[in-house]
C-alpha cells in the first residue's frame, strides 16, 4: 500500500494549484493528484469562459480573485517564458436598476479599497460609452478595467497543472470511490482497487464534491448544475459591440465577443434550473429565454443566428453560491475546495495557494478565508453574493 503525504482528489484548477503551492511554499513531502478524467473533456475549468474580475461584493472574492490577477499578470516570471494563456484585459460590466443602485455603490466603494479599477458610471455615460445598448431599465454599472477580462481557461489550469508534476508531484488516472476515516482520513480507495494511505486529503473533486464529502460522512451541498453557453453570429453588430467588455444584465443575461461571433447566456432562476444533469443543449432555452433577453439588451442581436455552444457542469455550491474553502470541523487532515459555482477558475489559484497554507502552517497566511469555511452551512449563515451573477 503506498502512502502520500498528501492527496488531493481532483485535478483541475483547484487541485493543481494546491498541489503547485504547497511545493512552492515549501512542503516537502509526497503529494498526489488523483484525476479521473485526465482529457477534462468535462470538467468545469475547460469548459468556462474563463472570466476574471474583482467585482465581487465579499473581501473574499474580491482578494481571491485580485490573487488570480496577480498570476496572470506576472504569468511568464511564475511559469516561464512560453506561458501564454491568451489574455484579454477587456473589462467587465455590471449593471443595475434603481432599486439595486444603492448596493452597486457599496461594491464599488469596497472593491476599489482593495486595489481594484472599478468605476460607477450612469447610464447616460453606458449609452454614450457603448450605444450599441439599450439602456432602458438600467440606472448605473460597474465598469471594471484593469484586471478584469478573459483567458483561455484550459491553458491556465495546464500551467498549475505541469508546474506541479514538474515538481515531483504524481499525477494518477484514477477515480477515488471510497475514504477510509478513523478519527482522521486514512486512505483512499480507487475504482481500480488501489488503495493509497494519506497523511491529508483535498477535496477538490469539482461538480464530485458533495460525492466526495460523503464518503467521510459529511453533508456537502455540492453537485452540477447545468449550464449552457450559445456561439451566436451577429452580421450587423457594429465594431464597438465587437470591442465591448464582459456585459451582466440586471437580469442574469450576460454577454461577450468571441472573435467574429458573440457567447451568450444566462443565469437561470431557482425555479429554471435544468433538472436533467446531461450534456444536451436545449435550444428552446435559447430560443425563449437568452434570445429575446438579448434582444432586448442589445437590438442588433435581433437578428443572429446560433453557429455553436456547449454544455457545461458548474461545480454549484447549492447553500450561497460561494466557494467552500477550509478544514472539516472534525477531521483535521481533511480539506475542502468546492463549490465556486462559475468562479472556480478565477479563485482557483489562490484557494490552492490557502488550502496550502492550512496544510503547511495550519492557518491562513496570505488571505485570511475563514469566512468560506463550512461552519457557515452549519450555523446556517450564508454569504451570498449581492448584484452579481
Amino acid at each position: 500500500m503506498k502512502h502520500y503525504d498528501v492527496v488531493i482528489v481532483g485535478g483541475a484548477i483547484v487541485g493543481s494549484s494546491t498541489a503547485y503551492f504547497l511545493r512552492k511554499n515549501g512542503f516537502k513531502g509526497s503529494i498526489a493528484i488523483i484525476e479521473k478524467d485526465p482529457s477534462y473533456k468535462q470538467a468545469c475549468t475547460a469548459l468556462s469562459w474563463g472570466g476574471i474580475r474583482r467585482q465581487f461584493s465579499t473581501p473574499e472574492n474580491i482578494k481571491l480573485s485580485a490573487f488570480g490577477m496577480n498570476i496572470i499578470a506576472n504569468l511568464k516570471e511564475e511559469f516561464g517564458s512560453e506561458a501564454d494563456i491568451g489574455f484579454r484585459q477587456m473589462g467587465y460590466v455590471v449593471m443595475a436598476s434603481a432599486a439595486s443602485v444603492s448596493v452597486l455603490e457599496d461594491n464599488i466603494k469596497l472593491q476599489n479599497s482593495l486595489g481594484a479599477d472599478t468605476q460607477l458610471i450612469s447610464a447616460a455615460e453606458l449609452a454614450k460609452r457603448y450605444p450599441f445598448l439599450n439602456t432602458e431599465g438600467i440606472a448605473a454599472a460597474g465598469l471594471g478595467g484593469k484586471g478584469e477580462g478573459w483567458f483561455d481557461p484550459y491553458q491556465f489550469m495546464n500551467l498549475f497543472r505541469k508546474g506541479a508534476m514538474a515538481r515531483n508531484v504524481d499525477f494518477i488516472i484514477g477515480e477515488v470511490t471510497g475514504i477510509q476515516v478513523s478519527d482522521r482520513v486514512e486512505a483512499v480507495t480507487l475504482a481500480s482497487g488501489d488503495v493509497l494511505q494519506a497523511g491529508a486529503v483535498v477535496n477538490a473533486a469539482g461538480t464530485n464534491g458533495g460525492a466526495v464529502a460523503a464518503m467521510v460522512g459529511f453533508k456537502l451541498p455540492v453537485s452540477a448544475a447545468k449550464r449552457y453557453a450559445c456561439v451566436v453570429d451577429c452580421p450587423s453588430a457594429s465594431a464597438e459591440l465587437h470591442k465591448a467588455p464582459m456585459m451582466f444584465d440586471i437580469n442574469g443575461f450576460h454577454f461577450r465577443h468571441e472573435g467574429r461571433n458573440f457567447l451568450l447566456a444566462c443565469t437561470p432562476s431557482e425555479g429554471e434550473e435544468p433538472p436533467v444533469q446531461d450534456w444536451d443543449m436545449d435550444h428552446a432555452w435559447f430560443e425563449e429565454k437568452i434570445w429575446p433577453l438579448a434582444a432586448a439588451r442589445v437590438p442588433a442581436f435581433e437578428a443572429i443566428k446560433m453557429v455553436g455552444g456547449w454544455v457545461g457542469h458548474y461545480d454549484y455550491n447549492w447553500f450561497d453560491q460561494n466557494g467552500i474553502i477550509g478544514r472539516h470541523p472534525t477531521l483535521p487532515n481533511f480539506y475542502f475546495g468546492n463549490g465556486f459555482s462559475g468562479h472556480g477558475i478565477q479563485q482557483g489559484p489562490a484557494t490552492g495557494n490557502a488550502i496550502s497554507e492550512l496544510i503547511i502552517h495550519g492557518t491562513y497566511k496570505t488571505i485570511n478565508v475563514t469566512a468560506l469555511g463550512v461552519e457557515r452551512i452549519a450555523a446556517n449563515t450564508p454569504l451570498f453574493e449581492k448584484n452579481i451573477f
